[in-house]
């Protein structure tokens, strides 16, 4: 609507001068501890606040806390006080009265960051702190007087409950979730500590458990071998305070966990654990006892008290999930303990009565709250009982009335989500929590009307201007349209699904006709507001990116809206408006405005578009095209104005006019009041800052939330603009504030504008809010009846076109309308839209359809001919594929998934080559020594060397370490046995040699049973180890490990040798082997035996680095050529087929072959193969024969006689040759067998030795280990020894200061014992002339008199009596204050006074005269103590003055002074002689002055001619600081670098320099001073040394 805006800057500043908001109420709910405040009041923190509530009349008062959200929280309903910390830096601790709300005190602890729990103590003054990270104290104070009693802190423990004893408010409990604690305050006067007891818990299935003290626990059994048993502490190698408590985390036995606590009439506690257990704890022993159920023997069906609930939407969720929680088993949240027994809650929402009995309880369901149930507190008088569930709710149950239980709030699901005012908005708002539950509440106080549960995900909420409907978006993006017509009976109405996507804002215009949906994605929905259109959707336009914010204006001449929406591109990160127009043609012909998709025309919205300079958080409009935007990344506001664009494409960066800084905590938003005069900024600061629309100066500001709670997250004006509601994002609190002291041209001007609103609206809203009554409350079956229309109208398409013309495109429509539950309104349009094109082109599709059905007849004709043609000619199936863009498409997908395969495959095989890297570096290139084995080639036996590393430098270091001072002790001990052995000169006959000669052999084997182990015999060198009795030092130990080391290395590189002997040995034979079996296999092929040539060769084991290489016969898969490797390897395949070919067809060799059978000689080992041909008269009978051919058959049949004979003896010889060398092979091969199974046996000792020196290593370790623990055990039984000792010592100090503090109150006490004595003995005077009988009684009734009485009565008998005095007769020391103090007055008779003032007059004049007579007698007594002091003075006086003469310094001339007789006349000639000297001097003086005056004037002519050279300079100075100048420029412009380093190098080295000759003056000065030293020593010798004379 439009708005007067005349003389804005004037009403800014009357705003400025006059505005102030107060709260008006606030409604929130907590999930924190509600308490009884008094009796019928009952008060819980909401954030910035706490609510005080009337559980009678349910009247709110409201308690802010100024310094932001309310941390810890407790209150005292017997003392009427709550107490609270605020949470910021160095938090403070508020305590309040009820109903008063005034302040009692501030208590400033030690707390840093902030405050977890307060608690109040049932009995007296006190209050209990426990603070957060990082002290972790808890702190006993005196809230009346604001004293620190006593504080102790646990670093890092965090506890989650805690109660004062009700009965004695010495204990306290503590508990989390592991463990509970007990403190006792012990006290001493005015002193105060605290003493922690934990209790011992049981074990998660209620066992109990043994707590055993791991640091002084020690085993019944001990170790003789392996030496003392030592705690666990000391083995892990702690020594402080953990020592005593350190426990492995396998021995750990996992304890129950603590829910609830709660003391008892007797001091003793309940417990409730996670696990369902329920536990008696014993304060005194601190034990805890399971408790078991046990039914009653007449129980029966337990009575259980119902509340009404308000109804929901759905409740069939809802009460699956109660059954649900209904099965499992419940677990304790909440005790409260009353006279009668136990009444305790908790996951289940039951509560229950508890009568327990020794270790058995009987319980009662007292009512159900269908809600886990985390609090249960009395009233101070047991009467009410106060039931809060996890989500905020609070019940009020009288058990002794056994009322029905009420509601007294009903809290959200979860918090608010945002909040408007009900139009005319002057009566009733709504809330939207983000669960889905709305809220009506009263305007005036904040009452609450009803409520209404979606249940599901809200996401915006607002009001419509035109009628009494509420409009909620939801995540899934759903719009609910609730009446509001009847305010105490809310209902849904109408519900759309507009899209997929969450809604996120919902704006009405100022008229009521359009609803503004900005959705994810940039999309925006235009719907029609008004309950007689049925909401309907209008269009929708997609924008460039995420919608930020909407704004919409209204003019009322024209009647057209224009929607502001903000963005903030990504890629321009810039803030862009786009603005578009909304005109009344979209209503009235809404087909004409949107194309067939519903989208928007762009000619009839007329978008404009406006990029801005800074990326904005929200933005909002007002009618004159000014824009004010919150800047995103730095705390400010913009003022923009908009010009006029004539075309869509002018994209140019509007600059803001006006920029002021918000103090504000970045992003946060903008809001316009009703009448465009106030504009509010708020943040995550929780702060309301409330602007001059005009001059944007700050007119008010409201701290309602706090940023612990990420600030604000909605805000409202009433239509009036007297009202604001602020709800937070975190803190599930409402606020509503109301302007106060406002000028009154504001309100009028307000309320004016409120009427012309109203005025314009009046009609619609009567007309909109009558349809919206009539309107049918919306649930699931009248959706579904869109959808039975929408299945029906399908089925009638399938039913209308025949089977065969059903295409996939129809049957995948039919099939999504089918399918789908509930459509949302975009897909509706969309598949309106493609209903409509198939009607329109159905005669086109049947041509279509003909046609490819032809086409598809032809090609299968065509693929069948295909399969009929030769291989050759035949085509391949996808040269028949006619979508060569589908084929193509498919292509390149198939190529995409072949790179990516590929890509995966050599990633995978770059990890495998990493890793394979990885193990060859470790464990094949890093050693010196290769691992390698030997084979037997006959045996199973296999020998395996010793893979070595090459030692490092620093074990050679410290290996060369070792044996250079083994080296010394050896020289060592070698020279001292030389000085103290006696070395016998006698030669020992021939039978005692042979003696030592056995006992050599002896000791031999004596030594290697010493030394424990035979190294020496495999390459070790015994001799440079210690021995094995002298190891008693750590650093021996150490030594001696090292050098057992060095002789594994050496008995290891011995064996090495050994085998890399046998190994080439190996070799060897494998060689000649393979030698002999080339003459074995000719002779097998000569004589065609069947026999496999046995052919030895190394293996893997033997030859390990075949490991590291692949042969392409290991490769089972087809190797993969590349096209170019393809045609190399086909063009060589070819090249080597030619060559073939030609060697075939040459002449000469097919004559050789067919000549000599392909040889030029025949060979001696061919003579088995030699065939003689026979006649070729053979085939002819004998008889037909002539001679000369029978001679020619008998030559024949010699010569084949003398071949076989030649053949045989050729074979012979060539099997006895085979035998031979078979043989030979057999014996040189089990020879080596033998020398290999030796090499194992040697393999085998040299293990044996290897393992005994590793064993030696092993037990020095272990020795060295168990020094290590024991240093250790002894270090931490030091450590507890001293921290013994000083609270012992602590301890002592403090019952000495108690037992003085006893004395004091002994000596006090014996002084009123004293006093009754006396007040006894006086007391049979006081009634002489009573009857001796009397006496007696009255005597023995003062005796048991009370000590209280005695005081009642005194200060009955101290009356208040009322006087007139007159100015000046009051004399008192306190006369700074007004009102003098009579405290310490007594009123007494005139007369006692003035005989009391004679008795003093008296008593003063005998004073006088003693003080008279004591001064003359001090007098006397100061003269001979002044005396006295003169004589010692005396005496002092002469024993300085003979010490001064014996320490008389006696110089030269006093000598001479001595020693010369005419003393004087040697004084006179000396005084002649200087006077002489001094003339001679004067005339030297004179003559020097006179040449200095001669230099003086030289020295001036010089200075003249340097002043006028100085001149001319100075003219030279002047050109050459221009030329400087342009020389600096150059300087400048040039790398000056290399200049700059030479300088600070120049300046290094003077730096340098300086500092050695400061070195070397401070060394001088030392020599000096020593000098002098040794001077005055020198001086001093030749003098008389005079001693000092005693008197």
């Amino acid at each position: 609507m439009e708005s007067d805006e005349g003389n804005g800057e004037e009403n800014g500043r009357r705003l400025a001068r006059g505005a102030e908001l107060e709260m008006r109420w606030v409604q929130g709910f907590t999930n924190r501890n509600v308490g009884f405040v008094n009796n019928k009041t009952i008060c819980y923190p909401s954030g910035n606040y706490i609510l005080f509530v009337d559980i009678e009349t349910k009247k709110k008062t409201v308690l802010k806390c100024k310094n932001g959200h309310v941390g810890a929280f407790a209150v005292n309903g017997n003392s009427q006080v709550v107490a609270f910390s605020d949470q910021k830096l160095n938090p403070i601790i508020y305590i309040y009265t009820f109903p008063g709300l005034v302040k009692q005190s501030e208590i400033k602890g030690e707390a840093q960051l902030d405050y977890s729990l307060l608690a109040f103590s049932y009995m007296g003054p006190y209050l209990a702190t426990y603070s957060s990270v990082p002290e972790f104290a808890l702190s006993i104070w005196d809230w009346q007087e604001n004293i620190l009693l006593c504080s102790k802190s646990q670093p890092g423990v965090k506890v989650t409950s805690m109660s004062f004893n009700p009965m004695n408010w010495h204990q306290l409990c503590l508990s989390n979730e592991n463990s509970l604690t007990i403190w006792n305050i012990e006290r001493n006067d005015q002193e105060h500590h605290l003493k922690s007891k934990p209790v011992r818990l049981p074990a998660e299935d209620g066992s109990p458990m043994c707590k055993q003290d791991v640091f002084f626990s020690h085993p019944d059994i001990q170790d003789l071998y392996y030496g003392p048993v030592l705690p666990i502490s000391a083995i892990a190698g702690l020594a402080g305070d953990e020592a005593e408590t350190f426990r492995p985390k396998d021995d750990i036995q996992p304890s129950v966990h603590p829910t609830v606590h709660c003391w008892t009439a007797t001091s003793d506690l309940y417990m409730g654990c996670e696990e369902g257990h329920f536990l008696a704890i014993n304060a005194e022993t601190l034990k805890a006892s399971l408790l078991y159920y046990k039914p009653a023997q007449d129980a029966t069906e337990p009575r259980r008290t119902k509340f009404h609930s308000f109804p929901l939407l759905c409740d069939d969720s809802l009460k699956k999930e109660e059954d649900k929680r209904r099965t499992q088993k419940p677990v304790l949240l909440a005790m409260a303990y009353h006279k009668d027994g136990l009444y305790a809650a908790g996951s289940d929402g039951i509560v229950r009565f508890y009568q327990i009995k020794g270790t058995h309880y009987q319980m009662d369901d007292s009512f159900d709250v269908s809600e886990p149930i985390t609090s249960l507190d009395f009233s101070p008088d047991y009467n009410t009982l106060l039931v809060e569930t996890d989500k905020g709710s609070v019940y009020v149950y009288q058990p002794s009335q056994n009322e029905e239980v009420i509601k007294l709030l009903d809290a959200c699901n979860d918090h608010f989500l945002s909040a408007d005012f009900l139009t005319p908005g002057n009566k009733y708002c709504v809330s939207v929590a983000i669960s889905g539950e709305v809220h009506v509440w009263l305007l005036e106080d904040g009452t609450f009307i009803s409520k209404l549960c979606l249940n599901t995900q809200a996401t915006a909420m607002v009001c419509c201007p035109s009628s009494h409907s509420v409009a909620v978006g939801t995540k899934v993006g759903h719009i609910y349209f609730i009446d509001v017509t009847k305010a105490e009976t809310p209902r849904v109405v109408h519900r759309v699904l507009l899209s997929d996507l969450p809604v996120h804002h919902l704006q009405y215009d100022q008229s009521g006709q359009y609803l503004i949906t900005g959705a994810a994605k940039g999309h925006i929905f235009i719907l029609d507001a008004r309950p007689s259109k049925l909401f309907q959707v209008l269009g929708y336009l997609v924008l460039s990116s995420e919608v930020l914010g909407l704004s919409a204006i209204y003019d009322v001449e024209s009647e057209l809206v224009e929607v502001m929406a903000l963005l903030c591109p990504p890629d321009i990160k810039r803030g862009r408006l786009e603005i578009f127009c909304l005109p009344t043609a979209i209503i009235i012909d809404n087909d004409e405005c949107i194309d067939e998709r519903g989208m928007l025309k762009n000619r009839v919205i007329q978008k404009h578009q406006y990029e801005l300079d800074y990326p904005l958080s929200s933005a909002v409009r007002q009618k004159d095209d000014i824009v004010y935007g919150y800047c995103n990344h730095a705390p400010f506001i913009c003022k923009y104005h908009l010009a006029k664009k004539k075309t869509w494409k002018d994209v140019s960066v509007t600059l803001s006019e006006k920029k002021i800084p918000s103090n504000q905590f970045a992003p946060g938003f903008l809001h316009l009041s009703p009448n465009s005069q106030l504009l509010t900024s708020v943040a995550k600061d929780g702060v309301l800052f409330i602007h001059d629309a005009v001059t944007l100066e700050t007119v008010a500001q409201e701290h309602c939330h706090s940023y612990q709670v990420q600030g604000i997250g909605s805000l409202s004006f009433s239509l009036d603009g007297q009202f604001i509601l602020v709800n937070g994002v975190d803190d599930g609190t409402l606020v509503c504030l109301k302007w106060n002291r406002t000028g009154g041209n504001e309100m009028k001007e307000a309320t004016d504008y409120w009427r012309r609103i109203l005025a314009v609206l009046n009609n619609s809203i009567y007309n909109e809010n009558n349809v919206l009554k009539s309107m049918a409350e919306w649930n699931i079956a009248t959706e579904s009846l869109l959808e039975s229309s929408l299945e029906k109208e399908s089925q009638e398409v399938l039913q209308k076109k025949p089977s065969v013309e059903v295409t996939d495109e129809d049957s995948y429509h039919n099939l999504n309308i089918l399918s789908t539950d509930e459509m949302t309104w975009l897909n509706q349009t969309v598949q309106k839209a493609i209903k409509e094109e198939i009607k329109k082109f159905a005669d086109k599709r049947k041509e279509l359809k003909k046609g490819i059905k032809k086409l598809r007849k032809t090609i299968q004709e065509m693929m069948y001919e295909n399969e009929q043609v030769p291989d050759i000619e035949r085509l391949d199936q996808q040269e028949f594929n006619l979508d060569i863009e589908e084929q193509e498409r498919l292509q390149t997908e198939s190529e995409q998934e072949v790179a990516r395969v590929r890509k995966a495959i050599e990633m995978e095989n770059l990890a495998k080559c990493y890793l394979r890297d990885i193990i060859k570096k470790e464990c094949w290139d890093s050693m010196s020594i290769k691992g390698h084995a030997i084979k037997c080639f006959h045996a199973a036996y296999k020998v395996t060397n010793y893979p070595m590393k090459e030692r490092s430098k620093e074990e050679l270091e410290a290996l060369e370490r070792v044996l250079q001072l083994k080296k010394i002790e050896s020289a060592d001990l070698k020279i001292r046995k030389e000085i103290v052995e006696f070395q016998s000169q006698a030669i020992p006959p021939k039978e005692e040699g042979e003696k030592v000669e056995e006992e050599a052999v002896t000791d031999e084997s004596t030594s290697n049973s010493l030394i424990g182990s035979l190294s020496a015999q495999f390459g070790g060198d015994t001799s440079i180890l210690y021995h094995q009795m002298d190891l008693h030092t750590r650093e021996e130990k150490i030594n001696q490990i090292i050098l057992l080391q060095d002789i594994i290395y050496k008995v290891k590189t011995a064996f090495n040798k050994e085998f890399d002997t046998v190994a080439r040995q190996k070799e060897q034979e494998i060689a000649r082997v393979k030698e002999r079996n080339l003459r074995i296999q000719e002779i097998v092929e000569q004589l065609e035996l069947q026999e496999e040539v046995w052919e030895p060769a190394l293996t893997d084991d033997e030859i390990p680095e075949r490991a590291l290489t692949v042969e392409d016969s290991e490769i089972k898969v087809e190797k993969y050529l590349t096209p170019q490797q393809r045609a190399k390897a086909e063009m060589m395949a070819k090249i080597e087929m030619e060559r073939r070919l030609a060697a075939l067809n040459s002449a000469r060799q097919r004559a050789l072959y067919d000549m000599m059978g392909g040889v030029l000689e025949i060979k001696k080992e061919d003579i088995l193969k030699i065939e003689i041909p026979p006649p070729p008269f053979v085939s002819k009978p004998d008889t037909l024969w002539n001679e000369e051919e029978k001679k020619v058959f008998k030559e024949y049949e010699k010569k084949v006689k003398e071949l076989n004979e030649e053949r045989e003896k050729y074979r012979k010889t060539l099997e006895t040759e085979l035998k031979k060398l078979q043989t030979s092979i057999q014996e040189t091969t089990q020879t080596f067998d033998d020398t290999v199974s030796k090499l194992f046996e040697r393999k085998v000792k040299s293990e044996m030795v290897i393992y005994q020196e590793e064993l030696k290593i092993n037990n020095l370790l272990y020795s060295l280990l168990l020094d290590e623990e024991l240093s250790t055990r002894e270090a931490g039984l030091n450590h507890f020894l001293d921290k013994k000792r000083k609270e012992k010592l602590s301890t002592a100090e403090a019952v000495q200061v108690a037992r003085a503090q006893v004395d004091a109150y002994r000596e006090t006490y014996d002084n009123l014992a004293a006093e009754d004595k006396i007040l006894e003995r006086g007391f049979k005077k006081e009634f002489a002339d009573v009857p001796a009988h009397h006496i007696d009684h009255l005597f023995k009734l003062y005796k048991r008199r009370p000590r209280l009485r005695e005081e009642k009565m005194r200060f009955q008998l101290d009356l208040t009596v009322q006087f007139l005095l007159k100015q000046g007769q009051v004399e008192l020391e306190s006369a700074a204050e007004l009102i003098p103090d009579y405290t310490d007055a007594i009123l007494l008779h005139k007369s006692v006074i003035e005989e009391l003032n004679c008795t003093i007059r008296a008593q003063g004049e005998k004073k006088i005269a003693s003080m008279v007579e004591s001064k003359d007698f001090s007098k006397g007594i100061f003269q001979l103590e002044w005396e006295h002091k003169k004589m010692k003075m005396l005496m002092e006086d002469l024993n300085q003055r003979a010490r001064d003469i014996q320490n008389l310094h006696v110089s030269r001339d006093r000598q001479l002074f001595l020693r010369i007789l005419n003393y004087d006349s040697r004084i006179t000639h000396q005084v002649s002689v200087m006077e002489q000297t001094l003339g001679v001097m004067d005339k030297l003086h004179k003559k020097k002055v006179k040449n200095c005056q001669k230099v003086f004037k030289d020295l001036e002519k010089r200075i003249s001619l340097k002043e006028q050279a100085n001149y001319k300079l100075s003219q030279e100075l002047q050109e050459m600081l221009v030329s400087v100048s342009e020389r600096r420029h150059i300087f400048e412009a040039a790398d000056t670098r290399l200049v700059s380093e030479k300088a600070a190098k120049e300046h290094y080295q003077d730096i340098v320099q300086r500092r050695q000759l400061v070195d070397l003056a401070k060394e001088q000065a030392q020599e000096i001073s020593v000098l002098q030293a040794e001077v005055e020593r020198l001086r001093m010798r030749t003098f008389p040394a005079l001693f000092e004379m005693e008197y």
